[in-house]
Parts: structure tokens; C-alpha cells; sequence
């Protein structure tokens, strides 16, 4: 147990996996400052807040992570749908434009690339 208090990451995860979604919040939160310039923390804290249905406090922190590492899909999908839930449709055509830049096989993306441009 000693090193989940060292790895406050790893803690956070286990607040995510256990379903303990304010827990991971307050924790987040407060390690935010430290975290701040970290991708996967980033990631992390855009997932708690997509999964609370929190889409407009999920967006920074995937915006975050996308400037430290605007290589990851993952990260891309997830700002996504948040861009979605925000009815954000040129914000999301132009993350399926990256995803596919990122990975052309990606049939997800290119599907919804042609919905979002079709409406």
C-alpha cells in the first residue's frame, strides 16, 4: 500500500478503476499543480471528468494533453467526443482530420469524419 502513496498516479488509477470517480477528482485536483506539464496525468483527469459526464472540464485537460503530446489517438478520440457532447462539430472534424494524419486506417474516425462533414 506504501507505493500508491509514492506513486500518486497510480493511486489515481485505482480511484478510476474502483469506481471511486469524486475520490480521483479531490486527489486530482490537488495534485494538479504538480502534474501540470504531465501527458498522462492530463489524460487521466480528461477521463475522470468524460466518465461524470463533465464534458466542458474534461476538454482542458485533453486540450492539455494534446499540447504535450499531440501524437496520442487515444487522447484525440476522447477530445472527440468531448468536442461532440459540446456540440463542437468543427472542433471534432478537426480531430478526426488528426487521428487520420496519425493513423489512415482508422475506420472510426473516418467514419465519423464523413457524418460530421455530410450534416
Amino acid at each position: 500500500m506504501v507505493g500508491l502513496f509514492k506513486h500518486p498516479k497510480r493511486r489515481l488509477k485505482k480511484l478510476l478503476k474502483d469506481g471511486e470517480y469524486s475520490d480521483a477528482i479531490k486527489l486530482g485536483k490537488s495534485l494538479e499543480s504538480e502534474f501540470s506539464d504531465d501527458h498522462d496525468f492530463m489524460f487521466i483527469m480528461g477521463s475522470v471528468y468524460l466518465i461524470v459526464d463533465d464534458a466542458k472540464k474534461a476538454l482542458p485537460y485533453f486540450d492539455k494533453a494534446f499540447e504535450l503530446d499531440n501524437t496520442d489517438v487515444e487522447n484525440l478520440t476522447l477530445k472527440t467526443n468531448v468536442h461532440l457532447a459540446l456540440e463542437q462539430k468543427d472542433e471534432a472534424i478537426d480531430c478526426c482530420k488528426r487521428i487520420l494524419k496519425l493513423q489512415p486506417e482508422n475506420s472510426e474516425a473516418q467514419d465519423l469524419l464523413e457524418e460530421l462533414e455530410s450534416l
